[in-house]
This record gives C-alpha cells, structure tokens and sequence, in this order.
C-alpha cells in the first residue's frame, strides 16, 4: 500500500509530484549507490516516485551542492551527498558552511587502503617501505581532490612518512576503476565500495584506516592506525552518506520527508542492502544529523588546512577549530 503523507489542505499537499535527488558525487559510489537505495525505499513511504540524477563536476562535489541549493526549497529537490562534501568551502568550491542545509545521514563505512591483485606488495608493511624508498612513485587515488578517502590518504601519506603521486577522479567508482586496469597503484575508498572486489580476489586489502581490524567473511583487515600508531594524529576519520534539504524548506515538509526516511531506514531492502555491502545503518536527521556533520566540517576543514592541502583558511570562513 502506497501512503501519501502530506500537509493539511489540497493546495499545500506535499508531494504533488516527482522529486529529485541531486547526487554529488559519481554513479556506481557509494553515495550514489546508497542514495539509490534508500530513496526507492522512500518512495514507497512518501507516494511519489523520486529520480536520482549526478552532478559529479567541481571541487568536493561542489557543482552538485550548488544546483541543489539554487533550486526553489520547496522539498522537491535532495541533494545526495557524503562527509567529503563539507570540505566545498576550504577547496574553494563555493562560500557557504553545512549550516545551510539540514542532513539526513543514512549509513557509514570504513576507509581501506587497497591494491589491485597484481600489484607487487601483499601486506601493509610492504607498501610503507615501498613508498619510503621511492618517493612520488607510487600512484594513488581516492576520489576527488578534498574528499574523505584524499583527506584519509594525506594523513595516511604524512602517518608514514612518505611521498605518493595522487590522482584525483570525479567519485570512488572511477578510483577503483583507475586501480583495476593498473592506472594507478593504491586506491583509497571504503570496505562497502570495495566489498566485491575484494572478495572476487581483484583487489588485495592491505589494511584500514580504523583504529581496529575490520572481519570481511572469513578475511581479516589489519589495522593500518595498530600497524603505525603515528597515524592516530589525524585518523580515524569517518563517513556519513545521505542527503539534504535547504534549511529553508517547510518545517512540514521536513517533517513528511523525515517520515519517509525513517520508515525506509527500517525497511528489509535498506537493511539488506547495508547488511550484504558492509554499511552500518546511521538513519540520522534533525538536530543530530546537523551536529555530526558541522563536527565533521570542522574536523575535515581544518585537517586538510594543517596538512596543506586547502585553498581557503577555515577561520575565514567561520569554521571553528576541532575541540
């Protein structure tokens, strides 16, 4: 059965048509995937149909959040997005905080640091003396260039203390791809992004970039942050996939969106999805969702300002400093 949850009166009825969800990032990813997911659940809740779309171009999927912050806040416009895009600001992506959206975050996954199966090196230990003794050899990817997997890969590069040619491409799906056909050497993205690959033996996990092992079936992922406790500076850092709505929007729409997302979040496709890709299910909105991500702002903005790598200074910007 089909319910439509709306407001009071015809004319204000919520929805009265199809919505769009604005992916940010690149289709076949793991924000796309689970946006996917999670608003064809939704649909069944809310009585209409929503359509996924992605705007990958820009920096820290930057083209994506604008033409969903430009669009009239009427609810009929998501924007799928992840924790790498609250570095849009700091990479000169656009002049805005989080803080002009309210989240919905949906689910959270590891960072791993992987290789392709040919690849020469078959632990963690391996790779590290690799990088060391070859400064700038070895090429990496992980996603765009302000992203969580990059702002991962600097800490892991600076942990270390070694020196890696990164490559940046529009979304994780093109960053293992790139690893797949030997385009690059290592590839930074979660354990769900890389879930099959791992398991059909085309890539060879070396470790994760969390404070404790990861158990993938019958595999055991070290714990790249046990294995170099110098990393523990600046990682663990973690995920948050979703999506927003511009703060502005109806309180009462917000409220029918946040109904459906609820109810989807507790479907047997979300949580079978999120079982079988090694997702752990969030299903945040409101207050808490906005706390994580102006957390994960700050810590994100001013990371990748310590280590170098952001355009813009986050004071300027209002960012306050991680506690």
């Amino acid at each position: 059965m089909v319910l439509t949850m709306g407001v009071a009166s015809a004319d204000e009825r919520y929805p009265s048509r199809n919505i769009t969800d604005v992916v940010t990032w690149s289709a076949g990813g793991g924000t796309d995937v689970t946006n996917r997911v999670v608003t064809a659940a939704m649909s069944k809740f809310i009585g209409t149909n929503i359509n996924v779309v992605n705007k990958t171009v820009g920096v820290s999927g930057s083209v994506g959040l604008l033409e969903g912050y430009n669009a009239k806040p009427d609810g009929y416009t998501l924007i799928g997005l992840s924790e790498s895009n609250v570095t849009a600001a700091v990479m000169g992506g656009w002049d805005k905080r989080v803080d002009v959206f309210d989240f919905f975050i949906a689910t959270s996954s590891p960072d791993v640091v992987s290789v392709g199966k040919n690849a020469p090196w078959n632990t963690m230990e391996e790779l590290v003396t690799y990088i060391k003794d070859n400064p700038g050899k070895v090429r990496a990817g992980a996603g765009g260039a302000g992203s969580l997997h990059h702002i991962n890969l600097l800490a892991f590069e600076k942990g270390i203390g070694g020196e890696l040619n990164f490559i940046p491409y529009p979304g994780s799906s093109a960053s293992q791809n790139a690893a797949l056909s030997g385009e690059i050497d290592i590839v930074v993205t979660t354990v769900a992004e890389q879930n099959q690959l791992i398991q059909s033996g085309d890539f060879k996990p070396l470790g994760t970039l969390t404070d404790r092992p990861y158990y993938l079936g019958e595999m055991t992922i070290p714990s790249a942050l046990e294995l170099y406790p110098q990393l523990k500076k600046h990682l663990p850092i973690g995920q948050a996939i979703g999506f927003a709505v511009r703060k502005d929007v109806p309180v009462e729409v917000k409220k029918t969106i946040a109904k459906a997302f609820l109810s989807a979040m507790k479907s047997d496709e979300v949580q079978k999805f999120a079982a079988e890709n090694h997702y752990e299910v969030i299903g945040e909105f409101g207050k808490v969702a906005n706390e994580r991500m102006d957390r994960l702002e700050s810590l994100f903005s001013w990371t990748l300002w310590d280590l170098g790598a952001a355009k813009v200074n986050p004071e300027t910007l209002g960012i306050p400093r991680p506690e």
